[in-house]
């Protein structure tokens, strides 16, 4: 089966990859209403999926999938338009909302592309119900299969701490179909790589965000660990930055002037001037390699 996979831009291309719970939205996604709906509290129900995946040796975002589905039952059906319905409801840090078109209009202004992915371990029905959905080139993120009716039949995709990477390596070489093993595994010149993983922006809060912001930075990319600005609580953040898995840290407020929003714009601009000089060393290389 051929896959679409995207080619080289004339323009550089910069990936803001991002986690979403505790990242873009102060919660996680399931206590924001679909827990209570259940009438169960939602320390209880995280106990409870946890204990089932420690049971049976199981996935905990499977785990989570299937408590979910369980605890609905008899209550109302857990459908792919209810989620979504669920998502709609997701609130979101200060200026999220804004965040999206202010930076690709500065990345834009200093000729680079701006992109924007979801890596997360959270519900991609729930996301899709979002405000900012559409903001996202693609979202990866756990899923069901549905039935005729829409109703789960069973998971599509789980996303947990290491499988998360593979979308780092989806991203850099513009295979972002899921299935399209050939591709991501393909060897692909330097000089044609679409997102060079220097190009990646990883933003996290914890630590299964951990094997994304290190594989980033081994290759001169930026990840940023972000905080709750109403708690401020900074615990894994420190961490983080001290065991070098974050280059930099920052509150979760995308407001225009924020410090994650000249952090970002900063990042724009070296990213402009290195991919200028980067050019200028593919253009002489090719050169050489025709003439000697």
């Amino acid at each position: 089966m051929g896959y679409e996979r995207l080619k080289k831009e004339e323009r550089p291309v910069l990936a803001l990859c991002y986690d979403f719970d505790r990242t873009l939205s102060p919660e996680d996604m399931q206590a924001q209403g679909f827990i209570q709906s259940v009438g169960e509290d939602v320390k209880e129900f995280w106990r409870q999926s946890n204990e089932l995946a420690e049971k049976n040796d199981m996935d905990m975002n499977l785990a989570y999938m299937l408590t979910m589905v369980k605890k609905a039952k008899g209550k109302f059906y857990v459908t792919k338009k209810a989620l979504a319905e669920y998502g709609a409801k997701i609130k979101l840090y200060d200026g999220v909302e804004g965040w999206f078109g202010r930076i690709n209009e500065y990345g834009e202004s200093r000729g680079i592309i701006v992109e924007h992915y979801i890596i997360s371990s959270g519900l991609k029905e729930m996301i899709e119900g979002t405000a900012i959905a559409g903001e996202f080139k693609k979202i990866y993120a756990s899923a069901f299969m549905y039935d005729e009716y829409g109703v789960p039949e069973w998971p599509a995709q789980t996303i947990n701490y290491t499988n998360k990477t593979q979308f780092l390596f989806r991203i850099e070489k513009g295979c972002l179909n899921i299935n399209d093993h050939e591709g991501v595994n393909e060897y692909i010149p330097p000089e044609n790589i679409r997102v060079p993983l220097r190009n990646i922006v990883y933003f996290g809060d914890s630590d299964t965000d951990i094997p994304c912001m290190k594989l980033v930075n081994s290759y001169g990319g930026h990840s940023i660990g972000v905080y709750d600005k109403a708690s401020g609580n900074k615990e894994k953040v420190y961490r983080l930055i001290k065991n070098n898995r974050i280059r930099y840290f920052a509150p979760a407020d995308y407001t225009e002037g924020s410090e994650i929003d000249c952090l970002v714009k900063a990042i724009i601009n070296k990213t402009a001037a290195y991919e200028k000089l980067e050019s200028k060393h593919v253009h002489d290389l090719l050169e050489t390699r025709k003439n000697i």
